[in-house]
């Protein structure tokens, strides 16, 4: 379960104004409407419209505009969005209210009103790639009907269709995904996927002018910059509100061509999805040192941690990946990459300096260190699929003999969604998946996957707290490493496909 922090009243205006005023003065010389509240500026938005929602979890979210949709009582929504909210802040008020007839996202997540009514037939979710969602977007505001992209290929989610978007009431499937025409280019595959705009786009940032130029702060910028390029109008809420002159050209970063409707919220809750200070990790990594569980997630950790080359660019996954930064050896400097637009992430916060605009992929409160840079989520992505990160390390579910992962859904039971793991292993980087070997009995690596595929022959090694497997060209695996007190046999049990041993077989050895 996640854990929010709430803020009351965490942000207000830098001074108070007459906003009527400002209103009138200010909208004379722009294309820019300097609205009066959040209800003004989203009074013409009638039901069955399409708004692109900016925000990452609930980092950099419009709340004030989603709260002024919510009463206003719109219904039969499209929404394009990274995720949902949570259950009662965010989009997800709009999911409680049922004002939302289709989400387009890459990502549940925790929100288990958005898992139980798509599960049971009441929601259409368009589940997409992270790093598609935020091309597609990218390539509607630029005029870009669609683009061939490796991002999927292979998988029944992009490519060949059929996935559920919305279910009947008896677990059958009401609407399917559609099948995607493919092509070839210099020998490789690649799918076509559409751009997405949107009727309206709902962004938050942290400055304005009176010309429409914004400036976001942190991780709070994510997917709101490519949002609001992508819309017919686009709607900002900010923080503070400065006339034309006080920001700087080289500040900006989202010119004000895109901006419509602008608004300066009262104030921000900026809860916080999952508080995560260093004192805590600490604690929390004592208190659980004598369960089974956290000795075997401990093992692969640390043993993941060896993966790691000085200067390497990596992105690591939720859970047990993310880990493995803790334990990298003396002497290796990396760069870790997170997808909502981090490079150069630095360690947990301590209390107090925890900042609801500074997150990770996990929704976690993380800092930056120096030679950090921040940007978007259609620039992260760039970098992704561009080849440009060196180490992918995320968990999965099952892997197959040939390189095959699956670790997104397991259908009609769990939907988190596919989030940029896709992206990550479809970009040509080496990728390495982390997870324990069996799970109650069931076993993980498999001749094949029987769960929906993020991607097919992507991995490259498996580390689980038994066994090291790396994946041959050509497909099957080759046993490289084995956890001392476990014998080649004892592996083979619970291991669902054959394998080669390596002659050079050795004992697993520990990063610490």
């Amino acid at each position: 379960m996640f854990r929010y922090l709430q803020i009351k009243n965490l942000t207000k205006p830098k001074k108070s104004f007459d906003s009527f005023a400002i209103h009138k003065r200010w909208n004379s010389s722009s294309h820019v409407k300097i609205c009066k509240n959040a209800e003004e500026a989203v009074a013409d938005i009638p039901s069955s419209s399409k708004l692109l929602v900016g925000g990452f979890g609930l980092c950099g979210i419009p709340e004030n505009l989603i709260e002024a949709v919510k009463n206003k009582g719109v219904k039969d929504l499209t929404v394009v969005s990274n995720n949902c909210g949570v259950d009662d802040f965010g989009l997800g008020v709009l999911l409680q209210t049922r004002q939302i007839k289709r989400m387009i996202a890459s990502y549940v997540g925790e929100n288990a009103i958005f898992e139980r009514q798509y599960l049971n037939g009441e929601l259409e979710v368009e589940l997409t790639p992270q790093g598609n969602l935020a091309e597609r977007i990218r390539a509607g505001g630029a005029g870009i009907p669609a683009f061939y992209t490796a991002t999927g290929v292979g998988t029944q989610l992009v490519e060949e269709g059929g996935f559920p978007i919305k279910m009947n009431t008896d677990g059958s499937v009401a609407i399917a995904s559609p099948k995607r025409e493919t092509k070839e280019f210099n020998g490789k595959k690649f799918v076509l996927v559409e751009a997405i705009r949107g009727d309206f786009a709902l962004v938050k940032a942290y400055k304005a002018d009176t010309k429409g130029n914004l400036i976001f702060k942190n991780t709070a910028r994510n997917f709101n910059p490519t949002m609001a390029t992508a819309a017919d109008v686009t709607i900002a809420e900010v923080e503070e509100i400065v006339p034309e002159g006080q920001l700087g050209p080289d500040e900006i970063h989202l010119p004000g061509i895109y901006v419509h409707r602008l608004i300066q919220g009262p104030s921000y809750q900026k809860r916080i999805e999952k508080l995560t200070l260093e004192k805590e990790k600490k604690e929390d990594k004592k208190a659980n040192d004598a369960s089974e569980a956290s000795q075997k997630r401990e093992k692969i950790v640390k043993r993941a941690a060896l993966e790691f080359e000085d200067g390497m660019y990596c992105n690591l996954g939720i859970g047990i990946p993310t880990m493995a930064s803790n334990f990298v050896r003396p002497g290796v400097r990396i760069e870790l990459q997170s997808e909502n637009g981090l490079l150069g992430m630095g360690p947990y916060p301590k209390s107090g300096q925890q900042d609801p605009d500074l997150i990770n992929a996990g929704k976690e409160t993380v800092t930056t260190k120096p030679g950090s840079s921040i940007f978007s989520s259609s620039d992260s992505f760039a970098m992704i699929r561009g080849g440009h990160m060196n180490l992918t390390i995320l968990g999965g579910l099952q892997v197959s003999k040939n390189g095959d992962l699956a670790n997104w859904v397991i259908p009609g039971k769990m939907v988190k969604g596919p989030g940029g793991a896709m992206d990550l292993t479809a970009s040509g980087s080496r990728v390495v998946v982390t997870m324990e070997h069996s799970s109650k009995g069931s076993l993980k690596i498999l001749d094949e996957c029987t769960l929906p595929l993020t991607a097919k022959g992507s991995v490259n090694r498996i580390i689980t707290e038994l066994a090291v497997f790396d994946v041959k060209k050509g497909g099957g695996l080759i046993l490289v490493e084995h956890e001392k007190n476990t014998t080649v046999e004892q592996i083979q049990k619970v291991t669902g496909c054959d394998f080669e041993v390596s002659p050079s077989l050795k004992v697993i050895e520990y990063s610490h």
